[in-house]
């Protein structure tokens, strides 16, 4: 009896131990922003000449949204792109998508920056109050990738994304952190030429991620995961999100051992991202 109560007595502290160690919540892997957020979405056309895609219930319980704005690639409207734009939106991003078929000087983008922010400050905007001002990330996709780059220039955006991204716009010159995103089987711009472009952003952390199975046009699932990839690293840098760091930052890199990708490399500057 006695080794029995001296045996219940130690089960009592493990699990009282157990009970009062704090538990830490695992890091959500890539496929978490691959799903829709939590917000519907309302589509417009606004601005100088854009499509918005905003969370429909803007501003509920006080929100501040993010804006991010779109380049398209060569040739084309943001239509093709919708699906990646809904998504965007529904994770809390106010999404300014220029309406032009050569996007890769970067103004007519930041035009559309430029509009949301003035939006913000205008009594009777939809977009009144709702607006981080502070908050601006650029991406594209080709020729939209290269005014990704260009607009990055500009001290108003933050952090960008260029998907497949063509020669316009200088790396050296990003005013801040890139996660530069290649197809592995792209013969329009081919994933050694995407990172090259990668190598030259020593100066900001810096994300190299080629999609396993991807041509130009992202065929099949390789699209969504490419809308995921982007919207977790908007949602880390734009909204603080702790689910997306350790995705690409951090000694596990989840997105490093995500076999849906095919090649990952990150820089010093984003090997030294911390908390």
């Amino acid at each position: 009896m006695a080794y029995r109560s001296r045996r219940m007595a130690g089960l009592a502290f493990i699990t009282t131990a157990l009970l009062l160690t704090p538990v830490q919540a695992a890091a959500a892997p890539p496929s978490h922003f691959e799903a829709p957020g939590p917000h519907a979405v309302t589509k417009v056309r606004g601005g100088p000449d854009h499509t918005l895609y905003y969370p429909s219930d803007l501003g509920s319980g006080g929100i501040q949204h993010p804006v991010l704005v779109w380049g398209n690639g060569t040739g084309v409207s943001p239509e093709p792109y919708d699906a990646q734009l809904r998504h965007l939106a529904s994770w809390g991003f106010v999404v300014a998508a220029a309406n032009t078929t050569q996007a890769g000087s970067g103004r007519e983008m930041l035009d559309g920056a430029r509009f949301l922010i003035a939006e913000d400050s205008r009594p009777g905007s939809v977009f009144h109050g709702k607006i981080d001002e502070t908050k601006v990330g650029a991406a594209g996709h080709s020729q939209g990738g290269g005014g990704a780059i260009a607009a990055g220039a500009d001290p108003l955006v933050d952090t960008t994304v260029p998907l497949m991204p063509g020669p316009q716009g200088s790396v050296p010159a990003l005013n801040g952190p890139s996660l530069f995103l290649a197809g592995q089987l792209d013969l329009i711009v081919p994933s050694v030429y995407v990172r090259g472009r990668y190598s030259w952003a020593g100066h900001v952390p810096a994300v190299f991620a080629e999609l396993k199975g991807a041509d130009h046009f992202f065929p099949g699932d390789t699209r969504i995961r490419a809308a995921g990839v982007m919207t977790a690293w908007f949602r880390h840098w734009l909204s603080g999100d702790a689910n997306a760091r350790e995705i690409f930052f951090g000694a596990d890199c989840l997105l490093c051992q995500d076999k849906s990708w095919s090649a990952v490399a990150r820089n010093e500057k984003a090997r030294q991202v911390r908390d």
